[in-house]
């Protein structure tokens, strides 16, 4: 069996969820570990992670590099690689890229829909691209070895940040625009730069980014990850969840609103979409991508093609974004 890696999940963290990503055969997971928090309050996410893997240690250890996947897979834990879904961390101090690096930061987002002072993300009405401070931002993250990850980003700042970076990009968590026209998926330009260039695309189980919602079967799931394969290789395609189990519905307001407005936000995050959607029914957690995998043949798909997907392209990319720049 290959590798199974999601390149995204926001959960309420818990033993429960650990022991799910055990009982998954889950080797890694990229989690969010700052939405709109400033360094000081992403310190204290770090702290609580230090805090998990000091009390769950034959569950879970904290990722660096590639090889953290295959010892993950050795010894029957689950490897656990922070991001960010916002720059805010960073602040306005472009050195502390490096500081989050060495804390073990692998991705970081230009913006989380809104504009920032790297990017323009995906509700704005006019997307002005990479700032200035946001094309030293991506050098440097190129510099370290930290993903620029374009999910929540408006086109033109995802093509630029494409086309600025000298490493290949991700983005971890949407679909295409194609096959589900909300605002947070990835329009056909974009993904195919993204791909041509080297970068990742993980597929997102989130409910408002998939075909029908809620009721999206997985037959359409995977269809559309084999139209997407067609169109892009797909060596370039990978799984990144979105899973957010077991948060309350007040997380969804932080996670879209933040600080920075009283009212409801839009799109998403109506009034109409005010909480966390139902998960299809077939994926409600981390034992659910067995599912996943089961289907895939009958998609076209031979054992290697689904062991990518599943987590051995993500692998490859791991190993190669996460080192210094190489001279």
């Amino acid at each position: 069996m290959g590798y199974r890696v999601d390149c995204l999940q926001y959960a309420n963290w818990s033993e429960k969820i650990f022991r799910q990503m055990r009982d998954g055969n889950v080797d890694a997971v990229h989690v969010t570990i700052a939405y709109h928090e400033n360094f000081r309050e992403t310190i204290l996410n770090v702290e609580a992670w230090n805090r998990w893997f000091q009390a769950f240690p034959d569950l879970i250890f904290q990722g660096f590099t590639g090889d953290d996947i295959r010892r993950a897979r050795e010894t029957g834990r689950t490897a656990i690689f922070f991001g960010f879904q916002n720059p805010s961390p960073i602040e306005d101090d472009i050195d502390l890229i490096e500081v989050w690096h060495r804390l073990g930061a692998r991705f970081m987002q230009l913006t989380y829909n809104n504009q920032s002072l790297l990017a323009t993300g995906c509700y704005e009405d006019d997307d002005a691209g990479l700032t200035r401070m946001g094309k030293q931002a991506v050098a440097e993250m190129n510099r370290v070895g930290m993903v620029i990850d374009m999910s929540h980003s408006a086109d033109r700042s995802t093509l630029e940040a494409i086309d600025y970076s000298t490493r290949p990009i991700a983005i971890t968590h949407a679909n295409p625009k194609w096959w589900h026209d909300a605002l947070r998926n990835k329009t056909n330009e974009v993904l195919c730069e993204l791909t041509t260039s080297g970068g990742m695309l993980g597929f997102s189980m989130y409910p408002h980014h998939l075909n029908n919602g809620s009721k999206c079967k997985l037959d359409d799931f995977c269809q559309m990850i084999a139209k997407a394969a067609d169109k892009y290789g797909v060596r370039a395609l990978g799984l990144g969840s979105d899973l957010c189990q077991d948060q309350p519905d007040s997380i969804v307001t932080w996670m879209r609103n933040g600080r920075w407005t009283k009212d409801v936000d839009f799109g998403e995050g109506s009034a109409s979409n005010a909480g966390f959607p139902e998960q299809p029914n077939w994926f409600h957690d981390n034992r659910s991508f067995a599912r996943i995998e089961a289907a895939l043949p009958d998609f076209g798909f031979n054992k290697e093609e689904v062991a990518g997907i599943m987590g051995d392209n993500w692998l490859r990319f791991y190993d190669r974004s996460f080192g210094p720049a190489k001279k």
